[in-house]
């Protein structure tokens, strides 16, 4: 039997030392999805003061889309429905959302295991909204999200302890 001196020692490796490509992947993940909210909040929150309709109609012009189809004039009236004040809520909620992507990023990039467990529940919060979605209507773009949401649970649970281990 070796005795504990005999032994080799293991390099320490504290959480920032380990090697870690998905969760690197899931940080990249979390912070593109913050700046694209980010801006997404900012287009809109520049839109409240605009006329929606009449920018649609701009749009559809651009695409050489005919906006006089039933489908365009519809959705133009209900455009025309939205208020200036809606699409501030609209902006600062997105805005708020992309703020907590951009803390959860940062949090995973540092290895704080708040982070970790703050990941883990968001994803899992729309794992149910994602499954009863395809039940109702199939779409590829809801099964990739629902196959991402429960890799990063998987990932992060099954391997919490070697991520965010703390001394």
């Amino acid at each position: 039997m070796a005795s504990a001196r005999s032994r080799k020692p293991t390099p320490a490796r504290g959480p920032a030392g380990s090697r870690a490509p998905t969760l690197y992947a899931i940080i990249f993940f979390k912070l593109g999805k913050a700046l694209l909210l980010l801006l997404l909040a900012l287009g809109v929150w520049k839109l409240s003061d605009k006329s929606l309709p009449g920018l649609f109609r701009q749009v559809l012009l651009v695409l050489h889309l005919d906006p006089e189809k039933q489908f365009f004039v519809d959705l133009g009236i209900k455009l025309g429905q939205i208020s200036s004040q809606r699409l501030h809520w609209v902006a600062a909620g997105t805005a708020f959302y992309s703020l907590f992507s951009l803390a959860e990023g940062v949090g995973l990039w540092l290895r704080a295991s708040w982070a970790g467990w703050m990941a883990i529940g968001e994803s899992c919060f729309f794992i149910p909204i994602e499954v009863y979605e395809l039940l109702h209507r199939f779409s590829v773009t809801v099964t990739v999200v629902l196959v991402i949401n429960v890799g990063i649970v998987w990932y992060l649970v099954a391997n919490r302890e070697r991520l965010f281990r703390h001394h």
